[in-house]
């Protein structure tokens, strides 16, 4: 059964990068049963830091524009993005959100956070489709937030583009060769990085073979942005079988 907010189904809210192709449909095909999924799109072709910058300035905006359509949460679905200016900003985001939408609002980078914390978390890998500049960026975040990052790999890829067209076999083999260097024999879950990667399907699979939970950035977004709109949701994982 659905949830409901009064006599309709919940409605989220989600703010993605103009090039992204994954968020909505994942969101659409994991998402509770008659929950609608109602985006806003920031200008942004490349993974780069000058981009993510630009496109943050967009972000209030856009929150205004999703409260026209009487949302029930939102979320800013874009993980460099929410956390591209270093501790502190993936809250601060949260709460000009929040405050332009009216409703609980959340951004990826946070979201993350609290699934591995929810996950009991503290030793990580993270497998991303970033460049290096962007790695070095993202592992000094979750370093901040008080995780030990035991490895962080990346594809080197800047084209959103060419991120999108990524497939759930690409994440799950990238993983593995993680875990075929050894570096995955003592964390306490996988992180696959960037909402724009098609990863949300790989993981109980990759689950099952690691014996470790497996959060995406997608994942932990939908999970965070549901719970926001008190909406229960069940999608693959260990993430989604916590309250």
């Amino acid at each position: 059964m659905s949830d409901r907010t009064g006599d309709r189904a919940v409605r989220l809210g989600l703010i993605v990068p103009s090039s992204n192709t994954t968020a909505e449909p994942e969101f659409r095909r994991f998402g509770p049963d008659g929950t609608t999924v109602h985006a806003a799109r920031m200008p942004l072709e490349s993974v780069t830091v000058d981009e993510l910058d630009a496109m943050s300035d967009d972000a209030v905006r856009a929150a205004e524009l999703l409260a026209h359509a009487a949302v029930d949460a939102v979320a800013y679905a874009c993980t460099t993005g929410s956390l591209i200016h270093g501790p502190g900003f993936d809250a601060e985001l949260e709460a000009d959100l929040e405050s332009a939408a009216g409703v609980p609002a959340v951004a990826t980078a946070r979201s993350v956070v609290r699934a591995l914390e929810a996950l009991s978390a503290d030793r990580i890998a993270v497998a991303t489709p970033y460049t290096a500049v962007l790695d070095e960026r993202e592992r000094s975040f979750l370093e901040a937030a008080g995780f030990e990052v035991a490895a962080i790999d990346g594809r080197g890829i800047a084209a959103n583009t060419e991120i999108g067209a990524l497939e759930p076999a690409d994440a799950r083999q990238q993983v593995l060769e993680l875990a075929a260097e050894g570096v995955l024999e003592d964390v306490d879950a996988v992180f696959l990085s960037c909402t724009n990667y098609r990863s949300l399907a790989a993981v109980p699979e990759l689950e099952a073979e690691l014996g470790a939970p497996v959060v995406t950035s997608n994942g932990a977004t939908l999970w965070d942005v549901c719970h926001a709109a008190d909406a229960t949701v069940e999608a693959p994982g260990r993430l989604f079988e916590r309250a």
